[in-house]
């Protein structure tokens, strides 16, 4: 008789995890309220609740500004123009993110130029960063990933040495704190999304925080369709757009800010006891946290796969198993942008991006070793909400993967569809889980 689910076995676990998005009466108050108050949208900008928080979610994280927009890629693009980015210039970004990291730079005529990542947090490798500067580098945008930060003493440090803008993509990072200096608030400027699966969530939503006046000014302007502020100085700051957020979104915001950090907590205690529960295991190790991070916001609690402990067996292929026994996780969370089938960018289609004399484009020979070994061989992504229910829910998943290992032959001849799946780029990969999801 088969054992692992995969290979025909009952699974470990067949009920649901705690549910996401999480909301209460409180959300339901908030939205009524600006209902009621027909002050629907994001003008007069801000809004009475996009204003009020704004400047809660910038005092959580220590910074003078908060300016709320329509999503979190919206506002790398507000931040990256608040900061000054012009046509032709480069901006360093890890290579290991998603495409909305990039995209804004490309959408104001910059260049990303992809940067590999460290292995113990799969954030930018800083060296790797400095050997890519050349006198075209305007910026760097490191990304705080998944349950771990930048390392923020070294970024700035680059920074400063060259006159460098930082732009900390903070999309996992909500309530995350460096040496007691709130994510967001270190660099130049930082970049929160309030998407579904977010730590906070109103649907979508983005918030810019930074305490630079000039460049609050600067974003700003720019958010509100060229709009200048009260404390503007410049009397010109050109076009805009219409990037607002509307009150709905700010009213479910202020609810979701009143449990960030209840949430926070109950995650970092689900995620010591899973911690504990994996240590016996060969194989898997979680993401490490560097110990200058005070306070750790988990997003995805991350495990470093090694094919060695399971018989050879790819990590897709552990993967699939896993879901199979009930455990929702992911591998292929992101790809390098470079490789990544999302990022496909179209000759002419950004003309102020730089090319190569044959034709590709800039970062077409880019190649991040350790970002490509996370891509497709070793990163397993746990999300936020199985680390919100019961010690019980925590157990299976250490059950679940210590049962794959112990029925490591299993694992190796299983043949089921979901292996191929999981084995394939994100966007065949999404193409075929909705495939699967409409078969009987």
């Amino acid at each position: 008789m088969p054992t692992l689910a995969i290979a025909g076995g009952t699974p470990v676990r067949r009920t649901p995890f705690t549910a996401w998005p999480q909301f209460d009466d409180a959300e339901r108050a908030g939205v009524l309220e600006v209902l009621e108050s027909r002050a629907w949208g994001g003008y007069p900008f801000p809004n009475r609740a996009a204003r009020t928080f704004a400047d809660r979610f910038a005092a959580v994280h220590g910074a003078r500004h908060g300016l709320c927009a329509a999503n979190g890629t919206i506002t790398l693009e507000i931040a990256l123009k608040g900061c000054g980015l012009r046509p032709g210039d480069e901006v360093l970004v890890p290579a290991y993110t998603f495409e909305a990291t990039a995209v804004p730079v490309l959408r104001l005529g910059g260049t990303p130029v992809f940067v590999d990542i460290r292995p113990d947090t799969y954030c930018v490798d800083v060296d790797a960063a400095a050997a890519a500067i050349t006198p075209r580098t305007r910026g760097m945008m490191p990304v705080h990933l998944g349950m771990g930060m930048a390392d923020m003493d070294a970024v700035m440090a680059l920074a400063d040495r060259h006159g460098l803008f930082v732009i900390e993509d903070c999309a996992h990072a909500h309530g995350a704190a460096w040496r007691g200096r709130g994510a967001g608030s270190i660099g130049t400027a930082g970049s929160f999304s309030m998407q579904t699966g977010k730590l906070m969530t109103a649907g979508e939503g983005g918030v810019v925080l930074t305490s630079d006046d000039e460049v609050f000014d600067a974003c700003l302007a720019y958010a509100n369709c060229g709009r200048l502020s009260e404390t503007d100085t410049t009397g010109d700051r050109g076009v805009g757009f219409n990037y607002r957020m509307t009150d709905f979104q700010a009213a479910i915001l202020l609810a979701q800010l009143g449990r960030l950090e209840s949430q926070a907590a109950l995650r970092l205690s689900r995620a010591a006891r899973l911690r504990d529960g994996l240590a016996s295991i060969a194989g898997i190790e979680p993401m490490t946290c560097d110990s200058r991070v005070t306070r750790q916001a988990i997003y995805q609690f991350i495990l470093r796969y090694d094919a060695d402990a399971f018989g050879g067996a790819s990590r897709d292929r552990f993967v699939a198993a896993l879901e199979l026994e009930g455990i929702p996780c992911d591998g292929l969370f992101y790809e390098p942008l470079y490789l990544s089938p999302l990022f496909r960018v179209r000759p002419g289609e950004f003309p102020a991006v730089q090319m190569n004399p044959d034709g590709t484009f800039a970062w077409s020979s880019s190649a991040c070793p350790v970002a490509e070994r996370a891509a497709y061989r070793e990163a397993v992504w746990l999300p936020h909400p199985l680390l919100l229910g019961t010690p019980a829910d925590v157990d299976d998943i250490v059950e679940a993967v210590g049962k794959i290992q112990r029925h490591a032959s299993e694992l190796i001849a299983a043949d089921h569809p979901l292996v191929a799946v999981k084995g394939t780029n994100r966007a065949e990969r999404d193409r075929a889980e909705r495939r699967m999801m409409r078969q009987p």
